[in-house]
């Protein structure tokens, strides 16, 4: 039996590397379980720095700044992968870090990440890592028509391009500036879904309910949890998760992106090594929101139940909702006409400027039934001028 880890007892510091609003969410529950949050991010005024017990203000790399997260901190954890692999390294010299550089070093890189998932026997679609011109002149012409997609730092529908030919493939290659990428067959894919778990410095686990994702321009739109119909995939998704994060020997808050095909198989299409956008609905619609676990994980605490409350609806708030059709010029929204929908609850991330296609906030409505769900986050579009197609 594992040893229980060692319990870091609320009124002791936490850190986090990265000020964002998975930051700023992770700041909330920690502080609600009487924790103080020490944020690193190099932004003054940042969504998680403003609402953080300390903020310091370096780079994820400045050797200083790291020493004293690890200093104050008796752990720290990271809200986005790009962060450096190294700086987490360093810190765990000092602390309790959560997820581990090595985890995250495998998920920074598409073509490690996918050759990782392949050898725990999990599906993902055909690929081919390309690290120059002629990788792309002998690729299989069964991976056309593809995606190619940078190898490092591409989120949300950026450094993508879909490709129907060799030709496109190469003159997309040159666009991205020639760097490391991967070409992805297309699938014949019915829907996406997402698992987001949980796994304890003890090597324990709880997997939140499986959630359906609707994407507009690569960019999470919308997620519904709780249809009857995605429930024939938990099973399926939750041991491909857990099998991921063990292999990774991953410690925190993970999620894993399927792609569901329409013969109704599963595969993975990548790996996040932190709260994700798709399990914000937890934090009303569950026991244990994400945040929370994350915060259990790192003090050393028994993670919560995940069991949901209600069938939820969560709809992602971009920049564009404060702008009127193709006007530049920008309004408040009418938060009180998405208020007066009962069950809706609105989180905004405290960023001061609201830019086209930027993450602002986000809204979940629940239901006694999906529909009933579906129903309230359908008026909150209307009075939002919402369109999700």
């Amino acid at each position: 039996m594992t040893a229980p880890a060692q319990l870091v007892a609320p009124g002791q510091w936490l850190g986090m590397l990265g000020g964002g609003q998975l930051g700023r969410m992770f700041c909330h529950a920690a502080q609600a379980l009487g924790y103080k949050v020490a944020v690193l991010d190099p932004a003054p005024g940042c969504p998680a720095g403003v609402v953080a017990d300390w903020h310091i203000v370096a780079a994820y790399d400045d050797a200083h700044g790291l020493d004293q997260l690890a200093q104050r901190c008796e752990a720290v954890t990271t809200e986005f992968e790009n962060v450096p692999a190294d700086s987490l390294r360093r810190l765990a010299r000092h602390c309790r870090v959560a997820p581990g550089g090595d985890a995250v070093a495998v998920v920074q890189d598409r073509n490690v990440e996918k050759a990782f998932i392949a050898a725990q026997g999990i599906a993902v679609a055909p690929n081919q890592a390309v690290t120059c011109e002629a990788d792309l002149h002998v690729a299989d012409a069964a991976l056309f028509p593809g995606i190619l997609k940078a190898a490092r730092l591409g989120y949300d529908g950026k450094g993508q391009a879909r490709v129907a030919t060799r030709e496109q493939a190469l003159q997309a290659w040159r666009t991205f500036g020639e760097v490391p990428c991967v070409l992805e067959a297309m699938m014949d894919l019915d829907f996406e879904i997402s698992v987001v778990i949980a796994r304890g410095v003890n090597g324990a686990t709880q997997v939140f309910p499986i959630a359906r994702n609707e994407h507009v321009d690569g960019i999470l739109a919308r997620t519904t949890v709780g249809t009857d119909t995605d429930a024939v995939h938990s099973a399926a998704a939750a041991q491909a998760a857990q099998a991921i994060a063990s292999g990774l020997d991953y410690h925190g808050v993970l999620c894993v992106e399927f792609f569901v095909l329409k013969d109704g198989r599963l595969l993975v299409n990548e790996i996040a090594p932190r709260p994700h956008n798709s399990g914000h609905y937890s934090i009303d619609a569950c026991v244990t929101s994400q945040f929370e676990q994350q915060v259990r994980v790192m003090a050393g605490l028994p993670l919560g139940s995940t069991a949901l409350l209600a069938p939820a609806v969560m709809l992602n708030l971009l920049g564009d909702v404060w702008y009127a059709g193709e006007s530049d010029t920008t309004r408040e929204p009418d938060w009180a006409a998405v208020l007066a929908t009962d069950t809706a609850k609105l989180h905004l991330y405290g960023k001061a400027e609201p830019r086209r296609a930027r993450k602002m906030g986000h809204v979940t409505c629940t239901g006694e039934s999906v529909a009933a769900a579906g129903r309230a986050a359908d008026a909150v579009c209307q009075a939002l001028n919402l369109k999700l197609d």
